[in-house]
C-alpha cells in the first residue's frame, strides 16, 4: 500500500468514528428536545435554544476576554522584559524568559 492510500483508509476510519459518535449525541439529545416540545411546546423550544445560544455567546465571551488578558499581561511584558533583561543583562533572551514569564503570571493572578 502506498501512503496515500493508508491515509486516505485512517481519515475514512476517523470520518467514520466521527459520524456514529455525532449520530449518538444527536441520539441522546432528540429525547431531551421531545421533552421540551410536549411540556412546553414549540415556544418552549424555541426558548431553549435561545437560552443555549445566548450561554455558548457568554461563554465565547468569557474565553475571548481570557484570551486577551493574557496576551495583555502576560505574553508582551514577559517577551518585552526578556528582550530589555537581554541587552542590559549579560543573560540570553532565552535564559531570561522564563523568569519573565514567571513574573508576568504573577502579575496577570494578581489582575485578575
Amino acid at each position: 500500500m502506498s501512503l496515500d492510500q493508508i491515509v486516505k483508509t485512517e481519515l475514512d476510519r476517523l470520518k467514520q468514528e466521527f459520524g456514529d459518535k455525532a449520530g449518538e449525541i444527536t441520539g441522546f439529545l432528540d429525547p431531551v428536545k421531545e421533552t421540551i416540545v410536549d411540556n412546553f411546546g414549540p415556544n418552549g423550544l424555541l426558548a431553549a435554544y435561545i437560552a443555549l445560544a445566548a450561554l455558548g455567546v457568554f461563554l465565547i465571551s468569557l474565553i475571548t476576554k481570557f484570551t486577551f488578558a493574557t496576551i495583555k499581561y502576560l505574553v508582551i511584558p514577559a517577551i518585552a522584559l526578556a528582550f530589555i533583561g537581554s541587552m542590559v543583562s549579560g543573560h540570553s533572551f532565552v535564559g531570561l524568559l522564563p523568569l519573565t514569564v514567571v513574573g508576568s503570571s504573577l502579575i496577570l493572578l494578581v489582575k485578575g
